[in-house]
C-alpha cells in the first residue's frame, strides 16, 4: 500500500501524530500547507463526528485525494461536558491556548469533581462514496495548575487516569500510546487495513 492522504489541519502536532500511526501502512500523510490548500470549513456540527466530517469533506472536494480530519476537545464532568466541541474556541476570540486553559481552571476553581476526558473523532473520506469514521477517548482529572511544556491545547492541565504526569509532561511516544487521537487513529488504521484488503480481493 503506497497512498497519499491529506491531513485536513494546519496543526503540525496533529500531522505528526497521523504520520506516526498511518505511515506504517504505507500511507504518506501530507498537510494542507504542503499542498498549498487553504480551507477553513465552518464547524457547524453538533458533535465531534459531524465536525470532523465537515472538515474532511470540504478538503476532499478541493483536492480529490483521500482526506482525513480530526475534531477533538476536552469534556469536563462538572461543567456538563463543556467546553466539548467548543474547546478550540472556548472564551471566544482573543484567547490563545494559555488563555483558554486559564479560563477553564478559573471556571473550575470551586469544583471538587475534577473528572474530565478528551474525545477525538476522525473522519476519512476515501472517495465520493466511501467514508470511515472512528472515535477515541482518554479519561482523567484536571489539575489545579499547568504542568509540563510538551503537547498543546489543554495538555498541561490534564492528568490521565493511572499516570502521575500530565499529558504535557509525557514524551511523545508515551502520550501517543494513550492519547484520544492515538486511540482514534489506531481504530482508523484497522478499518483502512480491512477496507484495502477487501478491495484487493474483489
Amino acid at each position: 500500500m503506497n497512498r497519499k492522504f491529506v491531513v485536513a489541519t494546519n496543526n503540525a502536532h496533529k500531522v505528526e501524530e497521523f504520520k506516526k500511526i498511518l505511515g506504517p501502512l504505507g500511507i504518506e500523510c501530507v498537510s494542507l500547507k504542503e499542498l498549498r490548500i487553504e480551507c477553513e470549513a465552518e464547524e457547524t456540527g453538533a458533535t465531534f463526528g459531524e465536525n470532523a466530517y465537515i472538515k474532511a469533506r470540504a478538503v476532499y472536494e478541493l483536492c480529490k485525494l483521500p482526506t482525513v480530519a480530526d475534531d477533538s476537545g476536552i469534556c469536563v464532568d462538572a461543567l456538563d461536558g463543556a467546553p466539548g466541541i467548543y474547546s478550540a474556541r472556548y472564551g471566544g476570540e482573543g484567547y490563545d491556548d494559555a488563555g483558554r486553559m486559564e479560563l477553564l481552571l478559573k471556571n473550575m476553581e470551586r469544583q471538587q469533581n475534577r473528572a474530565a476526558h478528551f474525545t477525538s473523532a476522525i473522519c476519512c473520506v476515501l472517495d465520493e462514496n466511501t467514508v470511515l469514521q472512528t472515535e477515541g477517548y482518554v479519561y482523567g482529572q484536571l489539575t489545579r495548575e499547568p504542568r509540563g511544556t510538551n503537547g498543546f491545547g489543554y495538555d498541561p492541565i490534564f492528568l490521565p487516569d493511572g499516570y502521575g504526569k500530565t499529558t504535557a509532561e509525557m514524551e511523545g511516544e508515551a502520550k501517543n500510546a494513550i492519547s484520544h487521537r492515538g486511540n482514534a487513529l489506531r481504530e482508523l488504521a484497522k478499518k483502512l487495513k480491512e477496507y484495502y484488503h477487501a478491495d484487493a480481493n474483489q
